[in-house]
């Protein structure tokens, strides 16, 4: 067996297969509950159903992964010959699932490091990556868990939403802004800040907040080197037609990914999100 330090994530990161699977990189699941069924995410529930789901207004809600299916992945990840874990979630702010890692990490037969990136969908992600190509290069578990942090400060996401109305149900932002958002009838632009989905500006038309969204995502990337995600929630085409638009305006654009987001996000945000995630090289 081969002896390293590994990473493990959760479902959240919404990394590509590929790239999981290159990197050796680990997610566990977190849940959606549809009605009276717990359906792990990535697995046992589709985004398709997700967003018909919401659309009938049936009750969603998610939940964290048990600590008992993290001590599961750290022994089993153990197990391949990982002598260190860096457990790397999306932040705690939003879930629980930093403290069920940090429930499970007490018992692991492995030295554990769990971190709460304060980030959230391939703003995550990035940082597995950045955890995972350290380890590669024989760094130790503070090598590596340093790389991820330099990789969450130097990251951004910013989000477009339809309405706030789910993140009103799932208690992510407030009920008051989310009815004052409604009764004018704006597009909002939130962003992820501290941790946490706040309001970055409020515009009239869903063409004008895309296009504002376009246009702060490529002056947050400037010209230095940069990759970037552009996420969406049953929004295929409007995703890859601004994925193609930032592909020309950012000069020092490395990787781009685009994808769909998974049903935990989903929940919260509602069919016609669209992301922007921009990370620093």
């Amino acid at each position: 067996m081969s002896r390293h330090v590994a990473i493990v994530t959760d479902s959240t990161a919404y990394l590509p297969p590929r790239t999981m699977e290159r990197h050796g990189i680990t997610a566990v699941p977190l849940t959606v509950v549809l009605g009276d069924r717990a359906l792990e995410e990535g697995t046992e529930i589709s985004t398709r159903s997700l967003a018909q789901a919401l659309q009938k207004r049936r009750p969603v809600t998610t939940s964290r992964p048990s600590p008992e299916l993290f001590a599961r992945t750290y022994r089993e990840v153990a197990e391949s010959g990982a002598t260190g874990i860096v457990s790397l979630h999306l932040s705690a702010e939003l879930s629980g699932t930093y403290d069920a890692a940090l429930l499970a990490a007490k018992e692991a037969p492995v030295p554990v490091r769990v971190v709460d990136t304060g980030m959230i969908a391939m703003a995550l992600g990035f940082c597995a990556v950045a955890a995972a190509e350290a380890a590669e290069a024989g760094g130790s578990v503070d090598e590596a868990v340093t790389a991820a942090e330099k990789r969450a400060a130097g990251t951004s996401a910013y989000f477009y939403v339809d309405t706030l109305e789910y993140l009103r149900r799932g208690g992510r932002i407030g009920t008051a802004q989310a009815l004052f958002g409604s009764a004018l009838a704006v597009k909002p632009l939130l962003q992820l800040d501290g941790g946490r989905i706040g309001p970055l500006e409020k515009v009239r038309t869903a063409s004008r907040a895309i296009a504002r969204l376009e246009e702060i995502a490529a002056e947050r990337a400037g010209a230095a080197p940069v990759d970037i995600a552009v996420h969406h929630l049953a929004a295929a085409d409007r995703a890859s037609a601004l994925a193609e638009r930032l592909r020309a305006r950012v000069p020092g654009l490395a990787e781009l990914h685009v994808s769909e987001v998974g049903a935990v996000i989903g929940a919260h945000t509602g069919p016609g999100l669209l992301g922007v995630v921009v990370a620093s090289r």
